[in-house]
C-alpha cells in the first residue's frame, strides 16, 4: 500500500466514524463496525468513541500510523441516513465503488436534507404525543390537547434549527410553554389531566432511548461512552422536569388553580392503535426510509405485545424481558434476511418498551411526593425494566447472533 493509498483509505474510515457518530449510533456499535470497515481496506484500526470525542488510530506497517482525535456533538437518530451509509460501505466491500465514489457518496448522504419535509414531520410530532396519551390510557381530551401541544413544540423545534440560543435552551423552553399552555386549557377544560398533557407534549425529548442506550454500552463494558450518556440523559430530563415545574408555576399564577374532574378512561382499543400510531410517527421523526418502515412499524408492534403477554404471567417489569427478547430476536432475524443494519429495526422497537415516560413519573414523586397515575413502587419498577431491556437484549443476541456490527 503506497503513502497515497493509505492517506485515502484512513480519510474514508475518518468521515465514516464521524458520519456514523451524527446519525447517532451506539459507541460499542461504532467502534466494532470501523474495525471491520478498517479489516476491509487491509488497515489495523484502533478507536475510542464516546458521544463528545472520537479517537482514531490508524496504521499500515511500521512506518505508515495516523492519530486523529475530533471533538464531535452527540449524535440524532437518523435511520435513513444510517442504512444508506451501510450501504455504501457493502458496495465499497464488493467493489461496486471506488474509494473516491465512496467519499463523495458519504459527503452527499450526511448532507442530506430531511426526506419528510416540515408538514410531515409537523403531523408525526403531534400523533407521537397524541398517541402517547392513549398509550398512558387517560381520556380523549388528553389526546387531542397532547396532539396540540406536539404541534407547539414543532414549532420550538423548527425555530431551534434557525437559532442558536432557542437550540441551546429548547427542552427546558418547551417544557415551560407547554406547561403555561396547559394551564390555561384547564380552565376551560377541567378533564384535562396537567401532568400527563405536559408529558405527552414533550415526550419527544425524554431520553429514555438514551438512558437505555447508555447502560448498554456499560453492559457491553464501553465505560466511558455509557457513563457519558446516562449523565446527559439525566440532566436532559432535569432540565425538562424544572422546565414543567416552572411554567405551572407561572401557569398558576397567571390563570389560578384549576378543579380537576376525572373523565371516563379510554378503552382498550384506543391503547393497542396507539402503538401503531406511534410506531408510524417514529418513523418519519428518526428519518428512516420508506422500504424500511414496515419492518420498524413491526418491530414496535412486536415489542409491546410481546411485552403485554409476558407482562400478564410474569409480572410488567419482567414482562419488559420477554418484548425486548422477541423484538431483539426480530430484529436479529431482519438484518440477516434483508443485509441491513440491525438498529433500523431494533430502535424503532425498543423505544416502545423504554421506561423514559416512568422515569419521569418517578422523578415528579421524588421531588413533590405527588403520584401522577396512581403508581407505587415507580422507583424499583424503573430499575426492573431497565434490566430487563438490557437483559432481554443479551440474551437474543445469544439465541439469534447478529451478523451485522452496526
Amino acid at each position: 500500500m503506497d503513502s497515497q493509498d493509505f492517506i485515502e483509505k484512513r480519510k474514508f474510515i475518518i468521515k465514516l466514524g464521524k458520519a456514523l457518530h451524527k446519525f447517532g449510533t451506539p459507541a460499542y456499535r461504532l467502534e466494532s463496525h470501523l474495525q471491520t470497515v478498517s479489516h476491509t481496506l487491509g488497515i489495523e484500526g484502533y478507536f475510542l468513541v464516546s458521544p463528545t470525542s472520537m479517537t482514531f488510530v490508524l496504521q499500515h506497517d511500521t512506518e505508515q500510523e495516523y492519530n486523529h482525535v475530533a471533538r464531535v456533538k452527540p449524535g440524532d437518530l437518523d435511520l435513513g441516513s444510517l442504512a444508506r451509509t451501510f450501504d455504501l460501505v457493502e458496495e465499497l466491500s464488493s467493489g461496486q465503488r471506488t474509494l473516491q465514489e465512496a467519499l463523495e457518496r458519504l459527503e452527499e448522504i450526511a448532507n442530506k436534507p430531511n426526506p419528510y419535509g416540515h408538514k410531515l414531520t409537523l403531523l408525526a410530532f403531534g400523533s407521537s404525543a397524541g398517541a402517547f396519551a392513549m398509550l398512558m390510557g387517560t381520556g380523549w381530551h388528553d389526546v387531542f390537547w397532547s396532539a396540540m401541544l406536539g404541534f407547539i413544540v414543532y414549532g420550538l423545534v423548527f425555530w431551534a434549527e434557525r437559532s442558536k440560543r432557542v437550540a441551546e435552551m429548547l427542552e427546558p423552553l418547551a417544557a415551560v410553554v407547554c406547561a403555561i399552555i396547559v394551564c390555561g386549557i384547564a380552565q376551560f377544560d377541567p378533564s384535562i389531566n396537567l401532568p400527563v398533557t405536559i408529558l405527552s407534549g414533550i415526550i419527544i425529548f425524554i431520553p429514555g432511548l438514551a438512558l437505555t442506550l447508555g447502560l448498554a454500552e456499560l453492559a457491553a463494558r464501553d465505560l466511558i461512552s455509557g457513563t457519558a450518556r446516562i449523565m446527559d440523559a439525566v440532566m436532559q430530563l432535569f432540565k425538562l422536569y424544572f422546565g414543567a415545574v416552572l411554567g405551572m408555576t407561572i401557569g398558576k399564577a397567571i390563570f389560578g388553580e384549576a378543579v380537576y374532574i376525572e373523565p371516563q378512561p379510554l378503552p382498550k382499543w384506543a391503547i393497542w392503535s396507539a402503538v401503531p400510531i406511534l410506531s408510524t410517527c417514529l418513523v418519519i421523526i428518526f428519518k428512516a426510509r420508506l422500504k424500511d418502515s414496515p419492518w420498524g412499524i413491526f418491530a414496535g408492534i412486536v415489542a409491546f405485545f410481546s411485552a403485554m403477554l409476558g407482562g400478564i404471567y410474569l409480572g410488567e417489569s419482567i414482562g419488559i424481558f420477554v418484548g425486548a427478547l422477541a423484538v431483539g430476536i426480530y430484529s436479529n432475524l431482519y438484518a440477516r434476511w434483508m443485509k441491513a443494519p440491525v438498529s433500523i429495526a431494533l430502535l424503532q422497537g425498543i423505544v416502545i418498551l423504554v421506561p423514559g415516560s416512568k422515569t419521569y413519573i418517578g422523578l415528579n414523586a421524588l421531588i413533590s411526593g405527588e403520584t401522577m397515575l396512581n403508581q407505587s413502587h415507580i422507583g424499583t419498577q424503573i430499575f426492573l425494566i431497565f434490566m430487563s431491556l438490557i437483559a432481554g437484549l443479551i440474551f437474543a443476541n445469544v439465541v439469534v447472533p447478529p451478523r451485522r456490527s452496526l
